[in-house]
């Protein structure tokens, strides 16, 4: 029986409850790399990896990797790793993992990124704790066409969980279960942030900050209590002509309630890197608190707003608002009760890896020319014919090295012929984007596709192949637009 504030939903007569039917271990895995650039400048990249097992020895996820020391802050690399284990003894494993994926950040003669593509190969000895590990190996980093590259040793540590879902082909019964799906997470937020920089500051190069800077961004939470969380955002600069500055952040928090009126009231901190856009973030760490103000409406839905200042290791700082909206991917009654079992609507929920070629971009030098981006694309269905959908990537070939981007937005779906396994669709995503010469007057940014998809069978269920061909759109500035072809491999789930 579903709890209170579950999405209570009874299977049809004759219909089958359904019960998760995937179950594999996942490895929430970070890592610190310590190199020198050509002049012997220090960088230090942290890394943190979500990877799912594909079989008993190998594990294949998202990664994102940010310059946490030296005077490089703004430095992001997305993309993805493969990795292999070995049973050692009875709490120890080697692991063997190459991580592929593009970026990069403030170029000079010093640091070069060229077309943004990195690779990093590692070995590395672990030994575990129960569920958690520590390791330490060694490792090769290398921009394919720029001149940042060297070995060295590699520290690691992580924590292994499972990954549970519904059998996607289920969409639309009725399911139950008694755990969290996927990640884990149980919320999803969509974010306009605005910093408000006190006069005289001041950005990498000395040009003044005299106008209000506009972030747009996203964030997932976990919540152990109705009013205790812990989360990740990723933002990117839209407007105040910073195109190129991110953010990527570890969030967690505290509100109470205020009688019965749904409102809720607490604050929040949050740590993590950032920079880009001539930010003057200094080795990329950055850290922001205040007061958040949460209305947590009784169908799931919530308005939050949070205040407070943000600092960073550089010269910036800044008071700031953020407005957020934010949508359940659980049911409700699973933060108060994380392992009770409820039922449900199983919902398909996929995440893709894919490769983009925008044909013809407008860069700040006045020359065009085309630029190959890798990114992950999540896909959330809302009905049997509309998703939501949020994608994040960066430049792997071209000039464009350290340009990334960060889009989310809705799209609809339908069977080709029933139960052949191919589907049509689209869908319109916005954004922002920016870096690596791209020339987006204040970093907003618009992509449409349209797309053709393949869905596994028997053995293969979960597999989705997509092919996609759309419009690229600087949303301010020139307003330039560009064609592009998607090419993209997923894996999906279901999820109540």
């Amino acid at each position: 029986m579903a709890l209170p504030g579950a999405l209570a939903a009874e299977p049809r007569a004759g219909e089958p409850l359904l019960r998760p039917a995937l179950s594999r271990p996942v490895a929430w895995e970070f890592n610190w790399t310590s190199l020198k650039a050509s002049d012997g400048s220090p960088i230090t990249l942290l890394g943190g990896s979500a990877m799912l097992a594909v079989n008993e020895d190998w594990g294949l996820g998202p990664t994102v990797y940010g310059a946490a020391k030296g005077d490089f802050g703004g430095l992001f690399v997305f993309g993805v790793t493969g990795q292999r284990r070995w049973r050692l003894g009875s709490n120890t494993h080697l692991a063997a993992s190459l991580f592929a994926g593009g970026g990069g950040g403030r170029s000079s003669d010093i640091v070069r990124f060229g077309g943004g593509l990195m690779l990093r190969p590692e070995l590395s000895v672990r030994t575990e704790f129960g569920r958690w590990y520590v390791g330490a190996g060694v490792s090769h980093l290398r921009f394919t066409s720029g001149n940042l590259r060297g070995s060295q040793i590699s520290l690691s540590f992580g924590r292994m969980g499972l990954f549970d879902g519904f059998d996607a082909t289920g969409e639309g019964g009725t399911g139950a279960m008694g755990m969290r799906s996927g990640l884990g997470f149980d919320e999803v937020s969509l974010s306009s942030t605005v910093y408000s920089p006190s006069a005289g500051q001041k950005s990498r190069s000395g040009r003044a900050l005299d106008s209000r800077l506009g972030l747009v961004g996203a964030d997932l939470r976990q919540y152990f209590t109705p009013g205790s969380w812990l989360g990740l955002e990723a933002s990117g600069a839209a407007k105040g002509g910073i195109d190129g500055y991110m953010e990527v952040l570890g969030t967690a928090g505290q509100d109470w309630a205020l009688g019965h009126t749904g409102l809720r009231v607490g604050g929040h901190v949050a740590l993590g890197l950032a920079g880009g856009g001539d930010m003057a973030t200094g080795s990329g760490w950055i850290w922001r608190a205040g007061p958040n103000l949460r209305w947590q409406s009784p169908w799931g839905p919530a308005l939050r707003v949070e205040a407070g200042k943000v600092w960073s290791r550089g010269a910036f700082s800044a008071p700031f608002v953020r407005a957020s909206l934010s949508m359940p991917l659980e049911p409700m009654a699973r933060r108060g009760e994380p392992d009770a079992m409820l039922q449900g609507a199983v919902r398909e929920q996929t995440l893709f890896a894919s490769v983009q070629r925008v044909r013809d971009v407008q860069f700040k030098d006045g020359s065009r020319e085309g630029m190959t981006q890798q990114g992950l694309l999540v896909t959330r269905a809302l009905g049997q014919h509309v998703y939501a959908a949020a994608a994040a990537g960066a430049a792997v070939q071209g000039k464009a090295g350290a340009y990334a981007y960060g889009l989310f937005g809705l799209g609809l779906r339908s069977d080709l012929l029933m139960g052949s396994g191919w589907r049509v669709g689209g869908e319109m995503l916005i954004g922002a984007g920016g870096g690596g010469g791209v020339g987006l007057g204040g970093g907003a940014l618009r992509q449409s596709e349209a797309w053709l998809q393949w869905q596994g069978q028997e053995d293969y269920k979960p597999l989705r192949v997509r092919i996609g061909l759309g419009k690229w759109q600087d949303l301010r500035g020139r307003g330039e637009g560009s064609t592009q072809l998607n090419l993209a491999l997923g894996y999906a789930w279901g999820t109540l």
